[in-house]
């Protein structure tokens, strides 16, 4: 789906200067927004923007605060499996 956006041209240029610019911009904002308020998963969001692996994905959501909603129980599981499958 495309989605247009206007935006008065002086504002457009406070903001971002070229248009391509501007719309990347938009569109990463509009992706960290939704992972950050639980809208889109990291997979849809590295889907939205294109990226190749999930490394990218979790560096463009770090660099702009959405961090992944793991537990100190999370940590505590996975150490426990790591154990058990290394046979500690």
């Amino acid at each position: 789906m495309e989605v247009l956006l206007q935006v008065p041209d002086d504002i457009a240029e406070r903001l971002g200067g070229r248009s391509e610019d501007l719309s990347r911009e938009a569109l990463e904002s509009w992706a960290a927004e939704g992972c950050r308020n639980g809208r889109l998963s990291a997979a849809e969001v590295q889907r939205m923007l294109g990226f190749e692996t999930r490394l990218q994905t979790d560096a463009f959501l770090k660099e702009r605060g959405c961090y992944l909603d793991y537990s100190e129980e999370d940590y505590r599981r996975d150490l426990e499996t790591l154990s058990r499958l290394s046979g500690r």
